[in-house]
């Protein structure tokens, strides 16, 4: 018999997973405190004696998220032999994964904070900052194709970052909004077609 007051034991690694599942599918002021409850399997108490907060339970969810479902980018930018051939695999493996119809669409880490009260803008500023930092990420990665000399001299990688960064986080929207897969696809194929003419934009021009 359980000690009388003592915590019920829970899997803390699959309720955070569970939560990280609800926030991606109602966004961060969407999702109650019942809903993580409900999908965690556990009470408020538990829920706040484990993990402190809501927001301390979002980070980590978005945390967890970069780590699994969301880590097609990294995988590519780290992964792939040439900068091309990064950018194609991130476009085409968050793609897969935006139009999973056993997950929850879209991106988490795009769209879960997007729209947050004025109470919640650290949220909302926590989540750019993880958009910011992958930009960063593919930037660092054009970056080493122009010393590996993949890419010329001059080469407008920052530009390019933003190009591609702003093609994947609309491709996520387009996924929420039930665009099927193979239209998502056919959007990667026209981006990956311009790289030639977007690599021979030297930096200031474009």
């Amino acid at each position: 018999m359980a000690e009388k007051g003592r915590p019920r034991a829970f899997d803390r690694a699959a309720a955070l997973r569970r939560a990280m599942v609800t926030f991606w599918e109602l966004g961060y002021e969407g999702t109650k405190l019942t809903d993580l409850t409900a999908a965690m399997g556990i009470n408020s108490a538990s829920l706040y004696n484990t993990f402190g907060s809501k927001e301390r339970l979002y980070r980590e969810a978005v945390a967890l998220y970069d780590r699994t479902a969301g880590s097609a980018t990294n995988r590519a930018l780290r992964g792939a032999p040439t900068a091309r051939a990064a950018v194609e695999a991130m476009l085409r493996g968050n793609v897969d994964t935006f139009a999973d119809p056993e997950t929850p669409s879209g991106c988490m880490i795009v769209l879960s904070a997007t729209n947050c009260s004025h109470q919640n803008r650290k949220v909302a500023e926590h989540l750019a900052e993880w958009r910011r930092t992958s930009v960063a990420e593919l930037e660092k990665r054009l970056e080493r194709a122009v010393e590996e000399g993949e890419l010329e001299p001059g080469t407008d990688v920052a530009a390019i970052a933003a190009f591609y960064a702003t093609i994947l986080h609309g491709l996520s929207i387009e996924a929420r909004d039930g665009v099927p897969l193979e239209r998502l696809r056919s959007t990667v194929d026209h981006a990956v077609a311009l790289w030639d003419s977007l690599v021979r934009q030297p930096a200031g021009r474009g």
